[in-house]
């Protein structure tokens, strides 16, 4: 079974690309994390000193878009392991029948289609790191599997007996809501201790306006290179890059300067108008947008009913997206999934 869903990005000195690549991820280890707040500096002195412990377990805690893996790779290249192995997966993106094979590997013959062996992540990640993005959509039944592989540092492959010695430091990653999955107990609690030794809180962009300029000029540096043609945010543009509440965080800011750069192809100066954002800004009070209600007779209404329409109607904001609407709901996949109102449209696309 080839696997199609998780990076890896073995680096070692065995060939000239490779070492090359090795050589610049290192040396730019954390200088791609852009911004002079406060709350970004403490989370980058937090994982470069974590970096130097070269197996212990790691948490990154931070909304969709704050740099999650930017951080998990700093770490990875700022320590001794820089030459071994940085293996990523995401958790939410991967079917849980695969994803037990992915992570753990499998035997010749294990199932169907099991034509021959095939190492796990765990394996592969080597001397390195293996990340786990996305570690709180991780399936109830594979949750004791990683628990144990964490704590005696071995492995069995599906369908197989031998146990596995593995030499990687895990880093996993999870947004804001990963103590309320635990409280619910969609997580396991010893788990979720096990993970979090050294835990690093990303901050998000709303948080960081001091960040803001810089990063949005960076971006556009990055943008103007490409295409050869110096440009510079007016005043206006400025101001409504301060004023978003940026929801999707770096990652959204990144792409609104990539598209107004397109927009603003035949002038030097992006205005307001070319970011396209205004129209986004969040809102709250009683004329927010909603996609639905859900009303309760006099009669009352039985509570299975009601979480039925809530994740129809958040399945329905986010367009099919099961990943987004699970967030929204501050639950997990799994649960989002019992929860579904029979023959709901399903949707495998991810935005993470």
């Amino acid at each position: 079974m080839p696997s199609t869903f998780a990076t890896r990005s073995a680096v070692t000195n065995a060939d000239g690309g490779s070492a090359a690549r090795f050589a610049t991820e290192r040396a730019f280890a954390f200088r791609n994390v852009i911004g002079t707040s406060s709350s970004i500096r403490d989370a980058v002195k937090l994982a470069t000193r974590v970096a130097a412990a070269r197996r212990t377990t790691v948490l990154l805690i931070g909304e969709t878009g704050t740099g999650k893996e930017l951080f998990a790779r700093g770490i990875h290249y700022s320590s001794e392991a820089a030459a071994d192995p940085f293996v990523a997966i995401n958790c939410a993106a991967i079917p849980e029948n695969l994803l037990e094979s992915e992570l753990f590997g499998h035997e010749r013959g294990a199932f169907t289609g099991a034509d021959a062996r095939k190492q796990g992540l765990l394996e592969l990640a080597a001397a390195g790191t293996l990340f786990l993005d996305e570690v709180h959509h991780l399936p109830p039944a594979l949750q004791p599997k990683l628990l144990r592989a964490l704590e005696s540092r071995q492995v069995r492959r599906l369908g197989g007996f031998e146990e596995i010695a593995i030499n990687c430091r895990i880093i996993a990653a999870a947004g804001p809501l990963l103590e309320q999955v635990v409280a619910t107990g969609e997580f396991r609690e010893d788990l979720y201790y096990r993970l979090n030794v050294f835990s690093i809180v990303l901050p998000p962009l709303r948080d960081r306006l001091e960040d803001i300029d810089v990063i949005a000029r960076h971006f556009l540096a990055q943008e103007t290179r490409e295409h050869q043609q110096p440009k510079a945010f007016s005043p206006d543009a400025i101001a409504a890059l301060r004023v978003h509440r940026w929801p999707g965080n770096v990652r959204e800011l990144k792409n609104v300067i990539e598209r107004a750069a397109i927009l603003s192809a035949e002038t030097p100066v992006i205005r307001a108008e070319h970011l396209m954002i205004q129209r986004r800004v969040m809102r709250s009070g009683p004329n927010e947008e909603s996609v639905g209600e859900i009303r309760i007779p006099p009669g009352g209404k039985l509570l299975a009913e009601i979480e039925r329409e809530a994740v129809a109607l958040t399945l329905k904001l986010t367009n099919g997206n099961q990943a987004a609407a699970a967030r929204l709901l501050g639950i997990s996949r799994p649960t989002l999934a019992k929860k579904m109102p029979p023959r709901t449209p399903r949707s495998d696309s991810e935005h993470s």
